[in-house]
Parts: C-alpha cells; sequence; structure tokens
C-alpha cells in the first residue's frame, strides 16, 4: 500500500486543563525545517473542545518538540453559536497571517447539537487566534437548513477563496441516520462566502451515509481531496478534481494497512494532507475520534494523480 504508517505522535496526558482528553482533527502549520505545528482540538473536564497544538519533528521517526500550555481559542461566551466547542477544520495561511476556520457547538433541546463555521484570525502561529465576528461566517441557510461541519478553505487565486465543508441532507442527526456530504462556497476575502447549495461530493457506496471534514491540496494543476468516510466504521477516501468543483472518487489511494492492533484499529478518520521535502504526508485520527490521539503516514507510492496529470 502507497501509505506507509508511523505510528501514534501524540495523546495528551491529561494534565493540561484544556485537554484532558482528545487530539482530534491534527491541522498541520510549517515552521521551518522538518518543524511542523499540529493545531488539534481537544477536550476539558467538561467535554468542551478547545484548539492547542503540539509542534513536532516531521520525520521516518516523528518527534514531540513542544506543547501548548493555553489553548490558541477555547468556546465562545453563553448564547454564541461556539459557546459548547470548537472543533478545528483547517488553518489557512495568507499574506496578512493565519485563518483559523473551525466548526462551533452549541447542544440543544430536542436535537442534540447544532453546527455552524466560525472563523479566527492571527498574525502568528503562536496565537492567540481572534475571532472574526461574534457569529459564524457560515451558518444554517435556505441552501444549508440543518447542521454544518467541518470547514476546508484554500487561496486558489488573487481575491479568491473557496471552501469545502460538511452539511447534513436531513433533520435527523441521529448516528446511524445521519446523511452528511460535501459543499462548495466561494469568497473574495475568507470572510463572507456565496454558496447555492450544490454537493461537490456525494454519497455513493451502498453503506455509506457520512462525508466529512475534508482536506484539499494542490498536485499540479490538480486537486487532490482526502475525508473520513463512514458506512459501518470510519475509514478514508479520496476524490480528484480539475476545477474544486466537480470531484471523481478514488477511494482506493486511502487504504492504510491496520494489521497490527493498536491506537488506529478499529477507526481512521479526520484526516489532513501536506507536503513536506517534495512528498506527501497524512496526519489523522484513530479510535474514538481522537481519543487515542494522532498519527502520521507517508505516502511511498508514485507520485500521487500522475496518471491523472498525464
Amino acid at each position: 500500500m502507497p501509505w506507509r504508517r508511523l505510528g501514534l505522535v501524540y495523546v495528551p496526558d491529561g494534565s493540561l486543563p484544556w485537554a484532558r482528553s482528545h487530539a482530534a482533527l491534527p491541522t498541520p502549520v510549517h515552521l521551518e525545517g522538518d518543524t511542523f505545528r499540529f493545531f488539534f482540538s481537544s477536550r476539558d473536564a467538561e467535554r468542551r473542545s478547545h484548539v492547542g497544538w503540539v509542534d513536532v519533528e516531521v520525520s521516518e521517526t516523528p518527534r514531540v518538540l513542544g506543547v501548548a500550555e493555553q489553548p490558541v481559542i477555547s468556546p465562545g461566551e453563553d448564547g454564541t453559536f461556539d459557546d459548547s466547542g470548537i472543533s478545528l477544520g483547517c488553518i489557512t495561511q495568507d499574506r496578512g497571517g493565519y485563518h483559523l476556520y473551525y466548526m462551533g457547538w452549541n447542544l440543544g433541546v430536542r436535537s442534540p447539537w447544532r453546527n455552524a463555521i466560525g472563523l479566527a484570525r492571527s498574525r502568528s502561529p503562536d496565537g492567540p487566534f481572534e475571532r472574526a465576528s461574534p457569529g459564524p461566517v457560515l451558518d444554517r441557510s435556505p441552501e444549508d437548513p440543518y447542521t454544518l461541519t467541518y470547514p476546508c478553505a484554500l487561496k486558489i487565486g488573487p481575491g479568491h477563496w473557496r471552501m469545502w465543508y460538511g452539511s447534513n441532507l436531513s433533520a435527523n442527526l441521529n448516528e446511524e441516520m445521519l446523511r452528511h456530504a460535501i459543499k462548495v462556497a466561494d469568497s473574495s476575502d475568507g470572510f463572507r462566502w456565496a454558496r447555492d447549495g450544490s454537493i461537490a461530493l456525494g454519497l455513493t457506496a451502498p453503506q455509506e451515509h457520512v462525508i466529512v471534514r475534508p482536506s484539499v491540496v494542490r498536485v499540479g494543476d490538480l486537486y487532490l481531496m482526502t475525508f473520513a468516510t463512514r458506512g459501518v466504521r470510519y475509514t478514508l477516501g479520496a476524490a480528484w478534481s480539475k476545477d474544486g468543483v466537480h470531484w471523481e472518487r478514488i477511494d482506493e489511494i486511502m487504504k492504510i494497512d491496520r494489521t497490527t492492533p493498536g491506537w488506529d484499529f478499529d477507526m481512521v478518520c479526520y484526516p489532513s494532507l501536506f507536503w513536506h521535502r517534495e512528498q506527501l504526508w497524512l496526519a489523522y485520527n484513530g479510535n474514538a475520534y481522537g481519543g487515542t490521539g494522532f498519527g502520521l503516514a507517508v505516502w511511498d507510492g508514485d507520485h500521487p494523480l500522475q496518471k491523472l496529470a498525464s
């Protein structure tokens, strides 16, 4: 298989108040040399998620260099769209600094939760990240009437941003009844977004009912997306596109050998692709939605999408 697992990299030891458990949704930002800052969502004693980071030397034998003492962003004030938690989507670097797009949580009464998409900014990866607005940048609407999840945003050209985000296709939030796909939105400034409800990536396999947490990288003139997909259990899928709007599934390239029991044996989810030293790397969560931490894998096959690019 082209992906070679490098093992578990980090799981919180429970000593930090903001990180009692989980290192979910790992999101790499390159600092220098082989050092990457992996932002992630972790849960406090009330199970509310905050975003912090761990610095890692990315190599064949990854090594933790340091962990944030304080989160870079925490749940909002009571009554805001993110008062019950912050789940990381992506961090996009621009000339003005770093854009952190995330999913905010509200706990419900008749429904267990509702989610919307927020934005926080910082001039430095050290943070803190300040909210661009007290409210979400993408919320429920006629195009997305139910709930929205993990965004991935890229600046694809001058004055042109594109976001891929999750949207529930029905009101039922029962875990086994969810029907969740990836939609697309565009923006001129990364803050105000236009959407028409178009599905960029829909459900295809007979048992598949969730596609969530897209991660998109450029491969030459093409786009490569990976995501978590759920049927009986979470695993990883992939798709490629020429324009970032129309996608074709290529799930076979995300197969990861899990013959050895361990932290990622029962589940593989919440992936993030990144380039380093001309190789494609993958950060991802294993069992318990990040409860066992995150690990790394590196691509050992032919250049991704090589046949498609030709």
